[in-house]
């Protein structure tokens, strides 16, 4: 796992930054030169802050020149506003204590005057989102297949694993398709920077807080308590299933009355196996049995449960998705992960 022992050591005075080896403190003079002065051809998107594509040297991690070495994503965070510095460094002591194949590897920080920055390593594919949602404007995507899907799902429910386990304990209560990016190969990782920790979720801004509650991310308990737990992770990842796999977004004012809620429009679909095939992505059809889609459909229907007793625990999702994904290993083959001329450019993956 890559647990920094120096990063279970108590922080002697606040603000301090543990010493951990996992992360590297760059200078703010070697992440401009990695990322070319942050020009604006290297920008990749934002949220917090914006994030330039930048290159180092896979050793010694100094700045490497483009196209050589390996590519990283340098978060340049807004010097105002959320998340303020506190917050911040809370991020580069808990991130930098652990690490896990399926989850977005946090490579170091440049903290400078009131300069801050993280360095994660860069994921060719971009987010899941833009491949879901993202095909009418950027015709580059290809709609991912039924078990590209699949492998996606499994990378993401073994990600919120690892993070639900007794070392870690970081309940993701608001992720979305966005947090999942993906490597070259398809590869899933979460991007958990922003996510609150150890079942707060007080931190949330109020325009994110906003944006999740109407298009009900987040479970139903979690409005009577204000915490989160390990069953409204679940149904957090059980919402981002049934977007994953119908194509559609959870809230679209553009579809007709009665589909605007998209877990009140398929929930009773996904209920008969008779009718499960008809919301599910017409972009996915000969590519699955009825059998292996009614499955899916009820997996989907236990993690959005509005109760979280009849939800399953995470590695329980694991095991179901692993079964599902057994029999489509052989069709991973079918969209060519390696292939340069169905790679779109970094800009259209992050916009």
């Amino acid at each position: 796992m890559g647990v920094c022992l120096s990063a279970q050591v108590k922080v002697k005075r606040e603000g301090e930054i543990f010493h951990c080896s996992n992360l590297k403190s760059f200078s703010l003079s070697e992440l401009k030169k990695a990322t070319r002065n942050f020009h604006p051809n290297s920008l990749l998107g934002g949220g917090f802050g914006s994030v330039f594509k930048g290159w180092i040297d896979e050793n010694s991690l100094m700045p490497a020149k483009p196209g050589t070495g390996i590519g990283i994503a340098v978060k340049r965070l807004k010097q105002s506003g959320l998340p303020d510095h506190t917050e911040w460094l809370a991020e580069v002591n808990y991130h930098g204590q652990f690490s896990h194949p399926h989850l977005v590897r946090l490579i170091g920080y440049c903290l400078e005057n009131k300069h801050r920055l993280l360095v994660y390593e860069f994921m060719p594919r971009g987010s899941l989102d833009n491949h879901l949602f993202s095909r009418t404007g950027h015709s580059l995507l290809q709609p991912l297949s039924w078990s590209l899907r699949l492998k996606v799902a499994l990378h993401v429910a073994k990600g919120l694993a690892f993070l639900h386990s007794a070392e870690t304990k970081l309940m993701c209560v608001h992720f979305n398709t966005t947090n999942v990016l993906l490597d070259s190969n398809y590869n899933a990782k979460l991007s958990v920077f922003g996510l609150p920790k150890h079942g707060q979720i007080s931190n949330i801004g109020h325009a994110f807080a906003t944006e999740f509650i109407s298009g009900r991310y987040i479970a139903p308990e979690i409005f009577l308590t204000g915490h989160s737990t390990a069953k409204a992770t679940v149904y957090n990842f059980g919402v981002v299933l049934l977007e994953m796999f119908t194509g559609e977004r959870l809230i679209d004012r553009n579809r007709p009355t009665g589909q605007l809620n998209l877990m009140e429009w398929v929930r009773p679909y996904l209920a008969n196996k008779c009718k499960v095939l008809k919301v599910l992505d017409t972009h996915l059809e000969g590519q699955y049995s009825v059998e292996e889609a009614y499955e899916l459909a009820t997996l989907t229907l236990r993690c959005i449960s509005s109760s979280p007793r009849f939800r399953p625990k995470i590695d329980e999702v694991v095991t179901l998705l692993e079964q599902l994904q057994a029999p489509n290993n052989a069709d991973l083959g079918n969209q060519n992960p390696s292939s340069s001329e169905s790679r779109p450019s970094a800009s259209i993956l992050y916009t």
